[in-house]
Parts: structure tokens; sequence; C-alpha cells
């Protein structure tokens, strides 16, 4: 395991799932760091787990017998509430280590009282993105699952274009539910997150949430969505506009596009999240828009739409090959209207491999 620790606790339901295949809502795993058995993948009912100290273990409820059987094969399997304590009764002596950043005050009070009455040498350590670490960069698997989720969420905004969804006198909200359904009818699990539909002066505020705002021609109408496939996120943003834009609509559009495409062009083997940034924002700092783009450029895209690595501001996420990530530069006057262009793609030897395809250049509606 390499990280100081004879086991290791694992209670965040994303990385317990990264690691088993389990999506249930309740699931704990016990990974061991002197585990080399090849032994049968029981299923084990009730929290009598002393013949396994060695072994790592997965943790449900009854809810879940049959789904973690088919969805954790390899492992055994206890069937147990609540797994986390359960999965502690029979861990290793030594350090045991647990996800700090999800485990609260009073379920590590429960944890001492447990590892405290079991009358062996066992130490609780907290931990922290061990497992994020792992899934910052990802298999050949992961890359097709967000190559999958990146097309729907092309051909959904495609359909939507083409049948006129996006035009004035609808609402925020209904192009955003639109948008989202048509992710769904192509195969998406839903969407990656809540859909951002902000038009006219709401596409100055950065994440914007969908409202009854209707719009109108001369908006720019920004649309930040995802969908997602076997449980992996896409993240798009594209801005249009409504009627013919307006010369200072073409000019931060522009700007924002060619910040984007430095950006892309910085995302090497190598690179520091901080220098991907910074090849962007100087280009808009650059023509005087610097206090406008207020965020950083982009963030890891997998399990969670936002996870590691972090292309921003004093960000020391090294690049390597196989990371996914997004691009997403942006410019936000406020009461006027604002510009963001995002892509979710790979960190690859020869560059940044898009995957998300629709066009960069400006959309012109109505």
């Amino acid at each position: 395991m390499h990280s100081g620790v004879d086991a290791l606790l694992v209670t965040d339901l994303i990385n317990v799932r990264y690691l088993t295949g389990f999506t249930g809502s309740n699931g704990a795993l016990l990974v061991v760091d002197s585990d080399d058995e090849d032994g049968p993948a029981d299923t084990i009912v009730g929290s009598s787990t002393g013949s396994r100290d060695q072994r790592t273990l997965f943790c449900t409820d009854g809810r879940y017998t049959t789904q973690a059987e088919f969805e954790v094969p390899d492992l055994p399997r206890l069937i147990d509430r609540p797994c986390d304590l359960a999965l502690l009764r029979g861990a290793p002596e030594g350090i045991v280590g647990f996800e700090a950043r999800s485990v609260t005050v009073a379920d590590h009070g429960a944890m001492i009282e447990v590892v405290g009455g079991s009358g062996r040498p066992v130490e609780l350590a907290p931990t922290t993105f061990l497992v994020e670490t792992l899934r910052a960069v990802k298999d050949d698997g992961e890359i097709d699952a967000l190559r999958r989720a990146c097309a729907v969420a092309d051909q959904a905004l495609a359909e939507l274009i083409a049948a006129g969804g996006i035009r004035a006198g609808r609402t925020e909200r209904a192009v955003g539910l639109d948008l989202d359904q048509r992710m769904r009818e192509l195969g998406a699990e839903g969407p990656s997150f809540e859909t951002i539909v902000a038009a006219g002066g709401n596409s100055a505020i950065p994440h914007h949430r969908p409202t009854a705002a209707v719009l109108a021609v001369g908006d720019l109408v920004k649309l930040d969505f995802g969908a997602a496939v076997d449980g992996y996120h896409s993240d798009m943003t594209r801005t249009l506009v409504l009627g013919t834009p307006a010369d200072w609509q073409v000019e931060i559009y522009q700007l924002v596009q060619q910040a984007q495409a430095a950006g892309r062009q910085a995302c090497e083997l190598g690179a520091t999240g901080q220098t991907i940034d910074a090849a962007a924002r100087d280009v808009i700092t650059g023509a005087g828009y610097g206090p406008q783009f207020s965020h950083g450029l982009g963030h890891g895209v997998g399990l969670q739409v936002h996870e590691a690595p972090s292309l921003a501001r004093g960000s020391a996420s090294i690049m390597v090959p196989d990371m996914c990530v997004t691009v997403e530069p942006g410019v936000y006057l406020p009461g006027r209207g604002g510009v963001r262009i995002e892509d979710s793609g790979v960190i690859r030897a020869d560059g940044y491999d898009v995957l998300t395809q629709t066009s960069k250049e400006l959309v012109v509606l109505g």
C-alpha cells in the first residue's frame, strides 16, 4: 500500500465504487496491505470476521446482498451495518488508515470505541487523497466511458439546436430540462450535474442556476452541462448568441476562444496545473479582462465531475499520461453577459486529446 498504514478503511462511496465496482448507497471496504490470498469470495452474514483478519473485505447491508455478489465477485463480502464499524471489528493489528475527508466527528468517536474495545493493538490514522490520487489517472475503460459520455452531450446539444430548442421566448429552465431529457434518451444515466443555462445578464454569473428568465434576442446564452455514462461524467460549456452579436460580444468571445486554445496547447506532460492555468489566464489578462476571469482554468473529470487534478493558480498537480481534465476559461461582465468555452480531454504524450467535439466557433441562432 506504501502509505504508512497496514490497512485502509475506505468509506467514501465514490472510492468504494472505484476499487470494487459497487454502485449501491451503503458500503465500505477494508483494504489489507498484507492480503495475498486467493481464497473464496464468500458472503458472510454478521460481524464475525476474526478468521479473516488478513483479508481485504467488502461490507454492505442486506438490501444489497445480491447486487454485491454481481458487482463485487472477487472479494469476501460481509453483510452487516454500520459497515465501517463492522469492518473495524476484524481489522488487522497495526495502523488502520481512514478517509478523514469522509468521516464525521461522530463517526470517528464510534470508530475509536470499537478499536478500543477490540483488545488488540490497533491504531487509527487519518489519511487524505490516497484513492483519489489513483483515480486521477484513467485506464482505457474509464477513458472509453468518458468519451461516450462526451459523445452523448455533443449529440444532445446538436439535436437541441436543430430542433429550435434554444430560442427567444423560451425560459432557461425549459432549455435545461430539454437538454437533460435528450441526454437521457441518448443513453445517459442522467446529467453530470445540474445543467447551467444562463441567458443575457445571467450569463455573467459563472454558476448560474436556471430560472424562469426568458431568452431574448441579443442575449448570450451559456450552457454548461454533461452526461453521466457508466458512472463517468463529461463536462462541456458552449456560449451561443441569439440574433446578430454586438461588437463587445464578439470581442470577448474571440478572447475566450484564444485563451481556451492556449490552455489546451499548454496541457503537456510534466506541466503543472498552475502553468496551464497561466497560459490561458495570461491571454485574458493581457487584453485587460484579468479580474473578469474569476475561477480556475479546469479540473479532473471521472467518477466525479470535479476531481483531481486541478488546473488553477497555485496548483502543483503534475500532468501525466491519461489524466482527464477540463479547460474552461471565461470572461464575465456583470449586468451585460459572459462567455465560457469548456472541453473535456485527456493528457497524452502528443498533447491534449479533446473528447468534446462540438464546434467552438461562435454559433448565432435566430
